[in-house]
């Protein structure tokens, strides 16, 4: 039996769990990949958590982020989900990553990266443009501290230009949209097993 590989979503929405959101709802519909590979998800609203700016991996007293990093050295697939505003990832996506960042320089057992062997990827909605920027930015950045970014591991939903419905309020049965939640679902789980079974050798980027 294959180890279990663990999923965690960061949805970057604006708005707390009381409230519906249209990112949670095209993760619902990556969930249902993940489930029947028999991945485990998690899903973390982030505006639910106080999550204070800064570079340090714990900015003290009130700040919740390194109870959400635990989650996140927990979890074999990373997925950073965000809303589009004014054309790019919220605020809170961008905090994120930030704070992701924050914790880059620490090492694994093996002397690297502490995101080694984990696998990212991005999923956004918006009813406006920005879903390729968005993406963009959070795939480097993932890349960037140490995830593995398998191919097409970005899954979007954007509207029709102009005022209109978001996500939750259309058929969610873009052809578009289910393909690429589907082909990132499949190349997350695939490279996730792939590392755990063969995991990066530490030669060469241990920083030594």
């Amino acid at each position: 039996m294959k180890d279990m590989v663990k999923a965690l979503y960061l949805n970057g929405s604006l708005k707390n769990s009381s409230e519906p959101s249209h990112t949670s709802g095209l993760l619902h519909k990556a969930t249902e990949w993940f489930t029947h590979l028999g991945v485990e998800t998690e899903e973390i609203r982030l505006a639910d958590y106080r999550i204070l700016p800064g570079m340090a991996p714990d900015m003290g007293e009130g700040d919740e982020w390194p109870q959400i990093m635990q989650k996140v050295l927990a979890a074999d697939i990373l997925i950073v989900a965000t809303p589009i505003w004014i054309g790019e990832k919220s605020s809170v996506s961008t905090l994120a990553m930030e704070r992701l960042y924050a914790s880059s320089g620490e090492k694994n057992s093996e002397g690297q990266a502490i995101y080694y062997n984990k696998v990212g990827g991005a999923v956004v909605t918006g009813n406006e443009d920005g879903a390729k920027e968005s993406a963009k930015s959070i795939l480097y950045g993932l890349s960037h501290i140490g995830f593995t970014v398998p191919p097409n591991v970005d899954a979007y939903w954007v509207g029709e230009a102009g005022p209109g419905p978001s996500y939750l309020e259309t058929g969610q049965d873009n052809a578009f949209t289910i393909k690429n939640t589907k082909m990132m679902v499949h190349n997350l789980v695939h490279f996730a097993r792939m590392l755990k079974e063969n995991p990066i050798p530490a030669e060469g980027n241990t920083g030594e």
